[in-house]
C-alpha cells in the first residue's frame, strides 16, 4: 500500500507543477487532459497524505513511548494517541481501498435515458410518465440538468417513449444501475372491481457519446424528413421538421420531433443516435469478458426484472440486491438517494470481492 501511496502522491505532484507550467496552460488541450488527471486523482491523493500523516504520527507516538527518559504522564497521552491513530487509520484505509477500485470509464459522462412503456397498454404509458417524472425530480435535487429530446405520448399523460439527456458531474455513475425493466403493480383508475394490474417499462441509460468515441460517416446514414404528428393547427405538423435518422450498418433509427426547427431535431436525433451506437459497442465489450458479471450490479441485460413498484403496499424492491423499502411515494417524488446509495455499495462490495478473489 505504501508503495502505490507514494506512487500516488508523486504522481499528484507532478501535474501540479504541470499545471503552473505556462507551456502547459498556453496549449489548451495539453491543459484540458491534464486539468482531467489531476482532477481525478485529487480526493485520492488527498486521502493518501492523509494517510501518510496519520502513520507519522503513529510512529512519533510509539517513539515517545519507548523513550525511556519520557515521565509516565506523557506515555500515558501517548497509549491514547496511538489508539485512536489506529482506528484513524483503519477508517482511512477503508476509504482508501474503495477510491483505489477500478473506475467505469463512463462514470463522469453525461446520458441519454431512454423510458419506453411495455407491456399494460395505457397503465405502461402512464407508468413510463411516472418513473420519467422520479427521475427528473432526482436529477434537479442532485443539480442535474434535464432536457427532453424526443417524446412520444398518449395523450392522457402517459408516454409510450420519452428519451432525455441528463447532464452534471457524475450523471453516469448516478444513473448507471437504472437499466433493466420496471414492473408496477397498481389499480388502474379505469379498473371498476379494484383489480390489482402489473405493467411494465425499460430503462435504458446510455452514457453520452463524444465525436471522437463514434465517427458516423455520412454514407451510412439515412436521413428522412416529414412532418411531425402533434395537435391540429401546432407548429409541429405544419412543416416537415421531424427528423428520422437510420444508421444503415447496424439498423439503429432515432426519430426527433419535439423541437420547432430540423436543424436542432436532426442535431438531438444524432447525439441519442450516437449514444445508442456507443452502447451497443460497450456492451458487445461488456458481454466478451469471463468477468461481465462481476463488475456490474445485476447481469446488465436490458430485459432484466430489476426493480417492483406496488403502489397498494407503498412499497419498491430492487430485485437484484433484495432491498424493499416501503417508501414508495418518497422514491417517486424525486428521493432515491436510499436506493441509489445501496446500488453503489453494493456494486462496490462486488468490485472488492472480485478484486480479493
Amino acid at each position: 500500500m505504501n508503495t502505490r501511496l507514494d506512487d500516488i502522491l508523486h504522481k499528484y505532484e507532478d501535474l501540479t507543477v504541470m499545471l503552473a507550467d505556462p507551456e502547459v496552460t498556453s496549449d489548451p488541450k495539453r491543459y484540458t487532459k491534464i486539468s482531467k488527471e489531476f482532477s481525478d486523482i485529487e480526493p485520492l491523493a488527498e486521502k493518501a497524505a492523509h494517510y501518510v500523516k496519520l502513520e507519522q504520527q503513529l510512529k512519533d507516538n510509539q517513539e515517545l513511548m519507548a523513550d525511556a527518559d519520557c515521565d509516565a504522564e506523557l506515555k500515558g497521552i501517548a497509549q491514547e494517541e496511538i489508539l485512536d491513530l489506529k482506528k484513524a487509520m483503519v477508517a482511512c484505509n477503508e476509504e482508501l481501498t474503495l477510491l483505489l477500485l477500478p473506475k467505469d470509464p463512463n462514470d463522469h459522462r453525461n446520458i441519454i435515458l431512454e423510458v419506453r412503456a411495455g407491456t399494460g397498454g395505457d397503465e405502461a404509458a402512464l407508468f413510463a410518465a411516472d418513473l420519467f417524472r422520479m427521475y427528473s425530480r432526482y436529477a434537479e435535487i442532485k443539480g442535474f440538468k434535464i432536457e427532453i429530446l424526443s417524446s412520444n405520448g398518449t395523450g392522457i399523460g402517459g408516454y409510450k417513449e420519452v428519451v432525455a439527456q441528463i447532464t452534471g458531474k457524475g450523471v453516469f455513475s448516478t444513473f448507471k444501475f437504472e437499466s433493466g425493466t420496471h414492473r408496477v403493480q397498481r389499480v388502474p383508475s379505469t379498473e371498476s372491481a379494484g383489480r390489482i394490474h402489473t405493467s411494465a417499462c425499460t430503462v435504458a441509460v446510455l452514457p453520452e457519446a463524444k465525436e471522437v468515441d463514434i465517427n458516423i460517416r455520412t454514407e451510412d446514414l439515412r436521413i428522412d424528413v416529414y412532418r411531425a404528428s402533434g395537435a391540429g393547427g401546432q407548429h409541429v405538423n405544419k412543416t416537415e421538421s421531424a427528423v428520422r435518422l437510420t444508421h444503415l450498418p447496424t439498423g439503429t433509427v432515432v426519430i426527433c420531433q419535439d423541437q420547432a426547427s430540423q436543424h436542432k431535431n436532426k442535431a438531438q436525433a444524432m447525439k441519442v443516435l450516437q449514444a445508442r451506437i456507443l452502447d451497443k459497442e460497450q456492451q458487445a465489450a461488456h458481454a466478451e469478458r469471463a468477468e461481465v458479471r462481476t463488475d456490474r450490479v445485476g447481469s446488465g441485460d436490458r430485459s432484466e426484472r430489476i426493480r417492483t413498484y406496488n403502489y397498494p403496499q407503498g412499497r419498491i424492491t430492487d430485485h437484484r440486491i433484495n432491498l424493499t423499502l416501503y417508501k414508495l411515494d418518497q422514491i417517486l417524488g424525486g428521493e432515491m438517494n436510499e436506493l441509489i446509495q445501496a446500488l453503489q455499495a453494493h456494486h462496490q462490495a462486488e468490485l472488492l470481492t472480485a478484486q480479493q478473489g
